[in-house]
Order: structure tokens, then sequence, then C-alpha cells
């Protein structure tokens, strides 16, 4: 299982997380990763460093690992547009992209309240679904249309799962599922996705969690869970950034 660092683009500035994905880099952590949000009311803050642009930016102070978003709002963005920007990373990034997709935001919550404010409709469950649907579907073509940058390979599409119908639709269009590590049905989540999967051994399991030292000890009845379930990646969120926790997970991200 390899064990990821999300970034806490909320309030921050690009010196600190530049800086931080550097030591995340040196103490051994394999991936990095931050918020999809545009709106720093969302979570009381000042502001919000927007997400594909910081990765863009990682894919060259971090050259190492694996970058990704968790997860991209696919109500935010035209999914031809997001293609094309996809296939532009993964090209400066040599490969490194893991493209987590979600289904938005929610009627009613603080989420939906940023998309309003950007002028984006919100949806139900039902029409936020048949985004993602048409989403993933329109990636696959404009990464193999004429005249459009064809990323090679194509960057895994991960795709975010609070409920048994996103982790079924996660299985059958995606390349993988993403969960929260503590949710109370996780291997139900994660059977669904597999059940549902064309490939189910390759299918990428990739579960999320607040960053805390006890996720890092391979021993750790936490890890034992996601091993258990072959978790392929640990995404650890830290917030706010501390570079001094970051370099201090070292020696155990070496056992």
């Amino acid at each position: 299982m390899d064990v990821d660092l999300l970034l806490d683009p909320f309030g921050a500035r690009w010196t600190e997380l530049r800086d931080a994905a550097g030591a995340a880099v040196d103490a051994g952590f394999r991936g990095i990763w931050t918020y999809d949000h545009l709106d720093g009311r969302v979570y009381d803050s000042t502001h919000v460093l927007e997400c594909w642009t910081i990765l863009s930016a990682l894919a060259t102070v971090a050259p190492s690992v694996v970058l990704g978003p968790m997860v991209l709002n696919v109500a935010n963005r035209h999914p031809g547009v997001l293609a094309a920007m996809a296939a532009t990373l993964q090209h400066v990034s040599d490969g490194r992209l893991l493209l987590g997709l979600g289904a938005g935001a929610q009627p009613g919550t603080r989420y939906a309240r940023e998309q309003e404010a950007i002028g984006r409709p919100v949806f139900g469950d039902a029409e936020r679904r048949d985004q993602v649907t048409d989403c993933v579907a329109e990636l696959h073509r404009i990464w193999r249309a004429p005249g459009f940058l064809h990323p090679n390979p194509e960057p895994p599409v991960v795709i975010a799962a609070f409920g048994p119908r996103m982790a079924e639709l996660a299985g059958r269009l995606g390349d993988g599922i993403n969960v929260r590590a503590t949710h109370p049905r996780l291997r139900d989540l994660v059977a669904t996705a597999r059940r549902a999967s064309r490939d189910p051994d390759r299918l990428l399991i990739t579960a999320f969690a607040d960053f805390d030292e006890r996720w890092l000890s391979p021993d750790s009845p936490e890890r034992g869970q996601l091993d258990e379930l072959d978790t392929h990646r640990l995404i650890l969120a830290m917030s706010p950034v501390d570079r001094g926790r970051i370099a201090a997970s070292g020696p155990l991200l070496a056992r």
C-alpha cells in the first residue's frame, strides 16, 4: 500500500504547499493530492488555491510522485476542457496523474453555495450521477479524438463514492474508487465496485483519512483493515500543512 499526502489549500500560499510537497517527497510519501474547491468560505477561510493550477505547478516541484485531485467536481468544468487539461498534465508530469472525479455538491450543503457562487447549477443525486457518467465518456472520447492531445497512458479515473450507487458507478465506469477509510460500510462499497468492474483485479482502491500518525504504522489495526481489502493507496489529509510533522513521518514510512 502506498501512502500519500493531501495538502490543504484553504488559506494557504503557494510557497507553503511547494515546501510541504518537497518535505513529503523527502519523507517517503508516494503521492501528493489536494482538494478541488473555489470558494474559501466553504471552510471559513479567506481564500482557497485552485486545485488544477497547484497540481500543474507541483508536477515540476515534486517530480517523482503521483499527483491527483481529491476530487474534481464535475459540475465546475466542461468535460471537454477537462479532458484537454488532464491530457496536458499527464504529459507535463510524465504519466503521474491519477484523475479523481466526484459528483459535486448536494442541494442545501455548504458545497452547493460554492457552486451557486460561480453560477453553476446544483442538481439532485440522479442528475449528479449522470454528470459523472457523461464526464467519463467525454474524457475518453476527447483523449482519442483527432486534433487533441492523446495522453499516454490515459490517466486512471478514480471516482469518489460515499454510497452504493456511486460505488457501482465507480466500478463500472472508472479505473478506481475513492472511499473514506473510516466509512462504516467500507467493505460493502469496495465489494460493490469490484462486482461492477470489468476487471476487478485491476480496480484501484484508494482510501482517505485525516492525517494521524496511527495511519503511518503498517502494524496498526486501521492499516490492517485496509490491507485486508487490498487497498492500493492511503491518502492522508493534513490540515493545516505542517512541515515538521511531514518530516517526522519519514521513519514510520520507511517501515
